[in-house]
């Protein structure tokens, strides 16, 4: 039997379910999940390596008007991640306002790759609503192909990834057969750390955070880890820290429980909150964290 690989970019609005996706098909987390819009600010490759083929996910942020230097950025990733796309694969929502579609059209209506688009969350609408969603994706993007998922549910996943497969080439595979993203360790860890920030605080405080990794000693028995919480102003680091603590030290159980999840052993996770001021429209400070690599 031939091997199939190449490369897919996942695109589409915030809250989509570009990432419940890409965790779905690799059946790992590598990619964080809140209810709130604009969590992914990176483009995060997935590898799905099987007997028969390697595809290459790359996981984006979710299309934006930009506001920051930030967001410049994140749709900057956007548009490297259409450059070396094999396939691309656009989500919808049916349960967002149908104006959505349009704007992802907009921004891919150049590109000359295979175009699927993948209707998530088809189990959490009515059926006439779906189909009349689908009519409305038809006209949108009248070439692609049409796939029906959800990937919460792990529904039609198989169907997605045959249609995918059509469209790679006969090839040797990009990456080793043990690697499931090309991001490090310490990388998932700071976004383990900032989902659980997204989770747990409201309004504005979570966009304002910024989490890096400062120190990780890897001992037989323990990963000893020392993170720090960047924000924009001091109300927003009271905030976090909470009453005598109690904010800073909820968020580190709860991030340290996915954390070891993930690591498969044990860590003790230390949090320090600092402040940063106006990190998002610093290019200097947005290069450092590794937003702009130019």
């Amino acid at each position: 039997m031939t091997f199939r690989s190449g490369f897919v970019t996942i695109i589409g609005k915030p809250n989509a379910g570009k990432s419940t996706l890409l965790n779905a098909l690799l059946e790992e987390k590598i990619s964080i999940i809140t209810r709130k819009a604009q969590t992914t600010r990176h483009r995060i490759k997935g590898i799905l390596t099987t007997t028969d083929y390697q595809i290459v996910f790359s996981d984006t942020p979710g299309i934006i008007e930009t506001k920051y230097g930030l967001h410049k950025s994140m749709m900057r990733m956007v548009e490297e991640s259409l450059e070396d796309a094999d396939v691309l694969v656009v989500i919808a929502d049916p349960t967002a306002p149908e104006a959505e579609l349009n704007d992802v059209a907009a921004r891919i209506k150049e590109v000359m790759m295979p175009v699927i688009v993948v209707i998530n969350k088809s189990d959490v609408v009515t059926p006439e609503k779906l189909e009349a969603f689908t009519m409305v994706c038809s006209k949108t993007f009248p070439e692609a192909e049409l796939v029906k998922i959800s990937a919460l549910q792990n529904l039609q996943l198989d169907v997605l990834l045959a249609s995918i497969l059509q469209h790679l080439k006969e090839q040797p595979a990009f990456y080793q057969e043990e690697e499931i993203t090309d991001r490090s360790e310490r990388f998932v860890v700071s976004e383990l750390i900032r989902e659980k920030i997204f989770e747990q605080f409201n309004k504005e405080v979570p966009y304002s955070c910024q989490v890096i990794i400062v120190d990780w000693k890897d001992q037989p028995d323990i990963i000893h880890i020392r993170s720090e919480v960047i924000v924009e102003r001091e109300s927003q680091k009271a905030i976090l820290l909470g009453k005598g603590g109690s904010a800073v030290k909820n968020l580190g159980i709860a991030a340290r429980k996915d954390i070891e999840s993930f690591l498969q052993k044990k860590i003790f996770l230390g949090l320090t909150i600092k402040v940063n001021a106006n990190w998002r429209n610093d290019p200097l400070q947005l290069k450092y964290y590794g937003y702009d690599k130019s």
